[in-house]
């Protein structure tokens, strides 16, 4: 009886590192670098931005490695929130050469990032629509499928799409809701298109990301109610790193179980993917995008980088020794 016992735990073992073996074959390492020859066009609004900032693309990305090379405290920063999701620093530090510079020219030292929060904690920061604050928007009936959803990202999820598929630039009982972004149009208070901070990240995607930053950094949790708190966490450069490296993780993990890749080493698709947003929606498309192309016999297509991510690739010989 021992001796069967022993081949039953045995056999056991065998199937369950064979599955294990089975579902890692199943996943498709993407290989670092870019897969565009060229960098693929970058957008108008972005040149536009730079322009009348006096500034050029090849300037702000000096001055973000600038503040990378001479800030010890920051870098030191960068590795710890990275060590604590699991990710390279150099998707880190991807997703902020990216942002700064495309989107907003970066501060000369780190400090300029706690004064810049200081300024934006004066109380009162709400997130709401034509009179109408968000608490009171997602208790609408349309809204009622998201309700059982516990989980930040999943429940944050449904609401925004809820908005696009009900509300965006619809007439729901004679109110026209504007045609944009949910979280342009709830979340950004000051004016829309605006990100915030060293990590450029917006409410929404800070409140995606609650419960992953709470379970593994620590911090509280945030809510829709308290825009002072959700503001304090995307400006205060030790959260805002949680939370960029939070979204990295995320995207990181939904192309691995929705898509079958593996980006975790290839920091141009991940930055790519912190720069569009809707890493899960990407994967989805991405997969079914792929299970028509095996039905025709051809071959997967990998994720690929934009204009922000091929400069992430294009520039990790000269960031990497950073680190």
């Amino acid at each position: 009886m021992q001796r069967y016992l022993v081949n039953i735990f045995s056999l056991t073992i065998c199937l369950v590192l064979l599955a294990v073996s089975v579902a890692s074959s199943a996943v498709t390492v993407v290989p670092q670098g870019n897969r565009n020859a060229t960098q693929p066009p970058i957008p108008g609004a972005s040149s536009k931005r730079t322009k009348q900032t006096n500034s050029t693309f090849e300037r702000k990305y000096a001055k973000i490695r600038d503040l990378l090379r001479r800030d010890a405290k920051l870098r030191a920063k960068i590795k710890k929130a990275a060590n604590k999701y699991r990710i390279d620093p150099m998707h880190i530090v991807g997703a902020l050469v990216g942002e700064h510079t495309y989107n907003v020219d970066a501060y000369d030292r780190l400090q300029s990032y706690y004064i810049k929060a200081l300024s934006y904690a004066t109380g009162g920061i709400t997130f709401e629509y034509d009179g109408e604050d968000i608490d009171q928007f997602v208790r609408r009936r349309e809204f009622d499928e998201c309700q059982t959803l516990r989980e930040s990202f999943a429940l944050w999820s449904c609401r925004e799409r809820i908005w696009e598929s009900t509300f965006r630039n619809k007439n729901i009982g004679g109110q026209r809701f504007p045609n944009d972004r949910f979280s342009a149009v709830f979340f950004q208070p000051f004016y829309a298109g605006q990100t915030f901070g060293l990590g450029q990240l917006n409410p929404l995607t800070a409140l995606k990301l609650s419960d992953m930053v709470s379970n593994v950094s620590g911090y509280g949790k945030l809510s829709h109610t308290n825009g002072d708190g959700v503001y304090k966490a995307i400006m205060n450069p030790d959260m805002t790193l949680a939370y960029v490296a939070a979204a990295l993780r995320h995207s990181i993990d939904a192309y691995g179980t929705i898509a079958g890749f593996d980006i975790s080493d290839n920091p141009g698709v991940t930055a790519t993917l912190y720069n569009v947003g809707n890493p899960d929606v990407r994967a989805r498309a991405l997969a079914r995008k792929n299970r028509k192309r095996k039905a025709q016999g051809l071959a997967p297509q990998l994720p690929e980088e934009n204009y922000y991510g091929w400069l992430v690739n294009d520039k990790l010989s000269e960031l990497r020794p950073l680190f």
